[in-house]
């Protein structure tokens, strides 16, 4: 027997735009919190449902280990469980409901039970772990395994069932000194299947890292269950020994650092760069970051220095009066700026785009795709505006909500609120606009080489090629926006 069964909700099969693209993470936010379970004296194991085929394939691991407790426990810096999936709620239930048959306690934390703790607690869980999760879980272990007793009222950042009725707790205050905690349990994953994926679809391995957590800034759509407004990082020093670890043990050969904005902390990214240098350490980087953080002083230069390859940023829209509404803090004129930086320093810039957020009318959505066109982003991902409990947001919108209110997967992209056009409209806007982006794409990739600026290949060939997929695509679009526009 052991002392607590990790696991978590997001099952990629279950995602199939996330499938298709096969770029799986291990749950980065569980390792954390198993790792610092052992650290205490507790063992543990995980069940990694990342690329599981469904629920019931967690019997083999409880048939195994025999767990006192089941912990499913998601990763709170993965962008897919802040959305709050359904089909993940569904999955958290169903484990559930297998883990108590085998007689374990079992323990949720994720985003989605943070604002739905009652409706889990019905379907089965025990204890509901509210923010930041790895004190609070540690002293749910200690009261049920050493103290042998199921009175949590004396622990912070809980929710619990006490007569009949769910009572919460103080909420945790967040750790300030992330350089305390142990790393990530990297030895719990089955690293070889992850790498085989990557391998297999993309021709390199890639693993998750985070250097800070949480984010100050006050999107207003932005849900922030976890760690709320408040911003805590790493010291460079820190991420440089976990970097060097996971280079003589499981051996990436890229890096995607998960943080909400990585490198805000003034002079961070410059030390980094120093000591990524130092150390003689090259290896290719993603992050996600803010336009307006990217032309402070020296940060692409320092960047550029340590590796980053790839920046993402929330560009959201080409229209400064819904940058405004969404109280983003940017300005468009930013965005072109960050852009052409980074290009200036051989970073690949991609884009996260929004439609659909409440007051966006023709010019808007116009405007953003006149500002993909000028830039030419090298990825794009593509939305639609979703309420999500405790945002500024969700507020505004509540009272037109239909009875869907979260998304079943990542493809859904339903418009859950009355915006000016009709989520049927938005649905053929995303395909239009991917449709114009991957068109451009092409007759770029013709001209370099028509000129002989890239070398024959074929990718090169594919994206030439579809031009004459995407060309006709675009103009059947157009004709269905436009009555999509009028119904």
């Amino acid at each position: 027997m052991i002392d607590v069964l990790f696991t978590h909700s997001y099952f990629m099969h279950f995602d199939l735009k996330q499938e298709k693209a096969m770029a799986p993470y291990p749950p980065l936010g569980t390792l954390y919190a198993a790792s610092f379970l052992e650290k205490n004296g507790f063992s543990v194991r995980l069940f990694d449902t990342m690329l599981a085929q469904n629920e019931n394939d967690i019997r083999a691991s409880l048939e195994e280990h025999r767990p006192s407790i089941v912990a499913i426990y998601d990763d709170d810096f993965n962008y897919l469980n802040k959305m709050c999936l359904s089909r993940m709620r569904e999955a958290s239930f169903v484990m559930t409901a297998i883990a108590k048959k085998y007689g374990a306690f079992v323990i949720i934390h994720s985003s989605d039970a943070a604002d739905h703790a009652e409706t889990y607690l019905q379907h089965g869980a025990d204890v509901i772990v509210i923010g930041e999760g790895e004190l609070t879980l540690r002293d749910v272990c200690q009261k049920i395994l050493r103290e042998r007793t199921f009175d949590f009222s004396s622990i912070d950042g809980v929710v619990f069932m006490k007569n009949e009725t769910a009572t919460h707790a103080a909420r945790r205050t967040v750790l300030k000194n992330l350089d305390e905690l142990p790393f990530p349990a990297w030895h719990l994953i089955d690293a070889e299947k992850y790498k085989s994926a990557w391998n297999r679809r993309h021709g390199f391995y890639s693993v998750n890292m985070v250097t800070t957590r949480g984010c100050p800034f006050h999107c207003n759509w932005c849900a922030k269950p976890i760690y709320g407004q408040v911003y805590n990082s790493r010291s460079p020093q820190n991420v440089v020994e976990e970097i060097k670890l996971l280079q003589r043990t499981i051996k990436p050969g890229h890096i995607w650092f998960a943080d909400d904005i990585f490198g805000l902390k003034p002079g961070w990214v410059r030390s980094f760069a120093e000591l990524m240098e130092k150390e003689n350490i090259k290896i290719p980087y993603k992050i996600q970051s803010r336009v307006d953080l990217l032309l402070e002083s020296d940060t692409v230069e320092a960047l550029a220095r340590s590796g980053c390859s790839e920046v993402w940023v929330g560009a959201e829209s080409g229209s400064q009066k819904i940058l405004d509404a969404m109280d983003k803090g940017t300005k468009v004129s930013q965005i072109y700026q960050a852009r052409r930086l980074l290009k200036q320093y051989g970073i690949k810039t991609s884009f996260f785009l929004q439609f659909g957020y409440p007051g966006e009318e023709m010019e808007d959505i116009r405007a953003t795709i006149r500002m993909v066109k000028d830039l030419m982003p090298d990825d794009i991902g593509i939305s639609v505006s979703y309420p999500l409990p405790g945002t500024k947001f969700y507020e505004k919108v509540k009272l037109d909500l239909k009875e869907k209110q979260n998304w079943i997967d990542s493809d859904d992209l339903a418009l859950m609120f009355r915006g000016t056009f009709s989520p049927a409209y938005y649905r053929q806007l995303h395909r239009y606009v991917h449709k114009v982006y991957r068109f451009r794409k092409g007759l770029m990739m013709l001209w370099l080489l028509l000129t002989r600026k890239a070398a024959f290949g074929w990718t090169q060939v594919r994206q030439v090629v579809l031009l004459w997929y995407y060309g006709p695509g675009i103009l059947i679009d157009r004709c269905k926006l436009l009555y999509r526009q009028m119904a």
